[in-house]
């Protein structure tokens, strides 16, 4: 049976997240826009008839592509517009944790890549540090026996995001550093690849051009996609990986 803490540990931690809210200064029309997007949020799915190479993409919102104007406009279809031979699944789903990633890795299909695009909701609804690592972990070892390269992406500095408001953004963004911290860590154990989009505010342009973020202040815009999508190519050196399938 779980301890009494255990169980009540998703109470506490939505407790916390709501007064962190209210602490943040976040009006109400920013969680209904954030709500907004999510619900108009579709994963881009690319099934080519001439496949080249196969991707999976496991995560949450940002895998989704919320806050992106369309489907074509997320990292997702910044991919298949790139690649028009790369067969994409994406089963990432708005709200997801590493918990819910590792679900999305249920299965034994093989694929040529998986790019695990997830962190934000671990940082945003103060999850502890061991449930997180023990949930990274697990995703990476299911993504390594679907795949021989794991690309694990992990949100920005959460902190840095208009949603959030001092101090309540101090704390994302240390929230956000140990995160960043436990997936780079995790990569190394199973020989996945870490890119790394955390950067202070000073350096972040997240942080120093409001554009890069939909009308919510929270999920990326188009442009913030396409930055991140420039991120993931150099870091992980993409274009040679991936160029059977231009």
């Amino acid at each position: 049976m779980p301890s009494r803490s255990r169980r009540f540990a998703p109470l506490i931690a939505l407790a916390a997240g709501a007064a962190l809210l209210l602490v943040s200064g976040c009006a109400a029309w920013r969680i209904g826009q954030a709500a907004d997007l999510a619900r108009q949020s579709e994963p881009l799915q690319h099934r080519p008839a001439d496949t080249a190479l196969r991707l999976l993409i496991v995560g949450d919102s940002t895998g989704v592509g919320t806050g992106a104007s369309s489907p074509q406009t997320s990292l997702a279809g910044l991919l298949a517009s790139a690649y028009p031979r790369l067969h994409i699944d994406n089963r990432a789903k708005d709200g997801a944790t590493f918990e819910g990633v590792v679900e999305q890795l249920a299965g034994d299909e093989r694929y040529d890549l998986v790019l695990i695009h997830a962190g934000g909701n671990d940082v945003i609804r103060l999850r502890s540090e061991d449930d997180m690592r023990a949930d990274i972990d697990r995703a990476l070892q299911l993504a390594r026996a679907r795949s021989e390269r794991v690309l694990v992406m992990p949100a920005g500095n959460v902190g840095n995001a208009p949603f959030f408001i001092a101090p309540a953004s101090w704390y994302m963004t240390s929230r956000a550093r140990t995160l960043h911290a436990l997936v780079r860590e995790s990569a190394q154990r199973h020989g996945a690849v870490y890119i790394n989009l955390f950067k202070e505010a000073a350096n972040d342009p997240f942080a120093q051009q409001p554009g890069l973020h939909a009308v919510d202040g929270l999920h990326p815009s188009d442009a913030g996609y396409r930055l991140w999508f420039d991120e993931l190519m150099a870091q992980a050196g993409l274009d040679e990986v991936l160029a059977p399938a231009r």
